[in-house]
């Protein structure tokens, strides 16, 4: 099988750096994208290529993909996650800070990038199982996800003229710095390494749609049957606790 070029974002940390690793070790040519310097350094040597830009700046993600010649892959994983502490006191500034990382940000990405995916390439979206139910103080989070969704599944309409394939990624709770912060209860967490082998395995097969552990989303979408006040009960009452601990700084960890 001749070998890939495949592109990561975030791919310095969490989910993208358990890809890089494992990417880089069935010998493909690995693309490590990322925004800190310290941390890029580290890959740069086991790197095919490195890409340092802030995926939130339009001109650094230009100048970046004229480094880029052809890919086969991809990865849309870079993104941030912070909640909405006080919802009647809504935080307009976090919550544009997050739509900006999770979902604007993609569209500078898609139109200097995408144009590189060679006929027979893959596009993969990291999006998040949250879009399957609503869950509280995810309202930043979970509705940069949701456009994610949509922009993935009506990307893959527009794509088939040109034999490239799109890929969303529905992971559930992954053990990364980001979920690390979690004060609430994380049923069926997974390692990034058990993600991103599972993500290997799925984008290999060219599935539309992926999504893990299926004994969490399976169950999430049994309870998205039943009435909302039925689900919304269980979720606020089984997911959400101690709400003043959870963390809102301006840190971005570079995965979804």
């Amino acid at each position: 099988m001749a070998i890939q070029n495949v592109l990561i974002t975030g791919a310095t940390s969490g989910i993208g750096l358990a890809l890089f690793e494992q990417y880089t070790n069935q010998g493909e040519n690995v693309i490590a994208c990322g925004r800190d310097p310290k941390k890029m350094a580290l890959l740069q040597s086991r790197s095919f290529q490195t890409c340092l830009f802030d995926i939130t700046e339009p001109e650094q993600v230009a100048t970046a993909a004229q480094e880029i010649k052809a890919l086969d892959i991809l990865i849309l994983n870079a993104g941030d996650c912070r909640y909405i502490d006080d919802a009647k006191h809504f935080n307009g500034e976090l919550f544009s800070s997050i739509i900006s990382t999770n979902l604007s940000s993609l569209g500078s990405l898609l139109q200097y990038f995408l144009p590189k995916v060679k006929k027979g390439g893959q596009v993969v979206f990291v999006s998040s199982s949250a879009t399957i139910l609503p869950f509280p103080r995810s309202e930043a989070y979970g509705a940069s996800k949701a456009g994610i969704d949509y922009l993935a599944n009506s990307l893959r309409l527009d794509l088939v003229e040109h034999d490239i394939d799109v890929t969303l990624v529905h992971p559930g709770f992954v053990s990364t710095p980001l979920t690390d912060k979690n004060t609430f209860a994380m049923p069926f967490i997974l390692s990034s390494e058990q993600a991103a082998s599972r993500m290997i395995s799925g984008i290999e097969k060219r599935k539309k749609y992926l999504h893990f552990p299926k004994r969490l989303t399976l169950i999430m979408r049994l309870l998205s049957f039943l009435p909302s006040s039925l689900w919304q009960s269980f979720i606020t009452r089984k997911v959400i606790t101690s709400k003043g601990n959870s963390s809102n700084s301006h840190t971005r960890e570079d995965q979804a």
